[in-house]
């Protein structure tokens, strides 16, 4: 085998084990950031809850604020 050859040989092999290992290490890291996302989003939508629920009090809170003020009448049918 020539000395050509071998230099050749060995170079193909390192490019392919550098693009392997490049693909293998760019799958884990598109895979940490898209969990990071859905962190992201169950974070927001915990907020969104809680802030949802802070309105339904404060809305609760002034209705019998306007019931204890106001007289309120239920129609029967």
């Amino acid at each position: 085998m020539s000395r050509t050859a071998k230099v050749t040989l060995v170079a193909s092999m390192l490019f392919c084990g550098v693009t392997v290992w490049g693909v293998h290490y760019l799958q884990n890291w598109e895979r940490e950031t898209m969990y990071q996302g859905v962190i992201r989003d169950d974070a927001r939508r915990a907020e969104k809850l809680k802030k949802r629920e802070e309105e339904l009090r404060e809305s609760a809170r002034k209705q019998s604020v306007y019931e204890s003020v106001q007289k309120v009448q239920t129609s029967s049918p």
